[in-house]
């Protein structure tokens, strides 16, 4: 629409179009136009500084003055949003002003390349206590390697922090001044070592650090829960929790010890190593689980990379009665696939509730028994609506891969309505 055609509106209708901008830059083009764009300016909610928007300044000018500058002409704005650079003492100023009415702030802190703060002056994190009801809070490339002088914010109920240096005392006092963080996100996160969380509200979680950490986590009502880079995790409240992610792809994951996981829905456990004694108390936890994805390729309680023991197919199936999908990877399927496994098995006996199966498969090694396997699940999935077989990297100096692929396209022509190939 030209701008001929808007100033022909009535001025309530401009001004509400023109309140839902939210780029600086469209802002600043926005005052140019007419008196009447300029006044409708101080109703803006939400407001986008870009990364590069002050990339070509004139002599003199400065993004904390002219942030400024922009933040002064808006009366009660609601959401700030900025990726360009600024220093403490420009934050501070900003949210002097605006504070009061912020719901949502967004920060790109640059912490971890700009350390020049003044002695004297308030880190750009102390600052954000000027903003006292934000409801959602996201900060990127921070450092917290010190305590910042928080007060509560009550009213904050989302905190995400993404790629960020902190230290453990550090984040369990800011987290002391989110008392009622529902949602929580920590993003490649390093430097922390032995991370405690208590959050009664929390429902929320995702959790991701680099390094061997371990994770205390005390959240009565966690509903999610996704974790990454931790060894040692420890959750014991856990009566509403549906969703649960583990995954470790540089470590080890040494221990796991949660409470009953009678309502979990979905579990996702990943890795190159698991201590085996995580993974089996994992699987004994979820004995409820509806969604199981496993994709780890070693066990071992030590540095040698071990494969998993045997586990039998009809007591690993009896003691899930109520898995609907079932994503499983080479080395867990592998284990599946031993001998005694389908030896006598009971004519009652069948898989309940499985419908959809995903197996990925990456040896050709022991072929017959895992034919024996996918022929099983087939038979005794009485519900079973899709089966995905996965070739992944299949290598072989001879000829049993070709063969054993071959088994495999047999199969999927005897059953086509289900089975399917990648």
């Amino acid at each position: 629409m030209s701008s001929e055609k808007m100033d022909s509106l009535p001025d309530a209708v401009v001004q509400y179009i023109l309140s839902h901008l939210s780029n600086a830059k469209d802002v600043a083009s926005c005052n140019c136009v007419s008196k009447k764009w300029k006044d409708s300016m101080p109703y803006i909610k939400s407001l986008y500084f870009p990364r590069s928007i002050f990339d070509h300044l004139l002599h003199g000018e400065t993004p904390d003055s002219i942030v400024m500058k922009t933040l002064s002409s808006i009366s009660r704005l609601e959401e700030l949003v900025v990726y360009c650079r600024f220093t403490s003492t420009g934050l501070a100023s900003w949210l002097l002003l605006v504070g009061p009415s912020l719901t949502k702030l967004e920060l790109r802190m640059d912490d971890l390349v700009d350390q020049n703060v003044p002695i004297n002056s308030p880190s750009k994190l102390e600052c954000i206590q000027y903003a006292r009801n934000l409801e959602s809070l996201r900060l990127w490339a921070v450092s917290m390697v010190r305590a910042p002088k928080w007060d509560v914010f009550q009213k904050l109920k989302n905190l995400e922090i993404v790629g960020a240096k902190l230290e453990d005392s550090a984040l369990t006092e800011a987290l002391r001044s989110t008392p009622n963080l529902t949602h929580l996100v920590l993003l490649g996160c390093e430097g922390l070592r032995n991370v405690l969380i208590e959050l009664c509200e929390l429902k929320h979680a995702k959790l991701d650090f680099y390094g061997s950490s371990s994770l205390t986590l005390k959240a009565p009502k966690i509903e999610y829960l996704e974790v990454q880079g931790c060894g040692w995790i420890r959750v014991r409240e856990t009566n509403y929790l549906k969703n649960l992610s583990i995954a470790n792809n540089a470590g080890r994951v040494h221990m796991v010890d949660f409470g009953k996981l009678m309502v979990l829905e979905s579990l996702s456990i990943r890795g190159v190593q698991w201590c085996w004694d995580a993974i089996s108390k994992m699987l004994e936890f979820a004995s409820e689980v509806k969604h199981l994805y496993m994709k780890i390729e070693f066990t071992g309680d030590f540095e040698a990379l071990l494969p998993f023991p045997e586990i039998n197919f009809v007591d690993f199936f009896r003691s899930h009665p109520k898995l609907k999908s079932f994503n499983i990877h080479g080395a867990m399927f592998a284990a599946l696939c031993h001998k005694n496994s389908l030896k006598n098995v009971d004519s009652s006996f069948e898989i309940p509730c499985l419908e959809e199966v995903v197996v990925t498969v990456r040896s050709p090694l022991n072929a017959e028994q895992k034919m024996s396997t996918l022929e099983s699940l087939v038979k005794f999935g009485k519900k079973l609506k899709k089966m995905k077989i996965k070739i992944l990297q299949m290598k072989s100096g001879h000829c049993s891969a070709d063969d054993f692929f071959e088994e495999i396209c047999k199969f999927r022509f005897m059953n086509h309505k289900l089975v399917s190939i990648e």
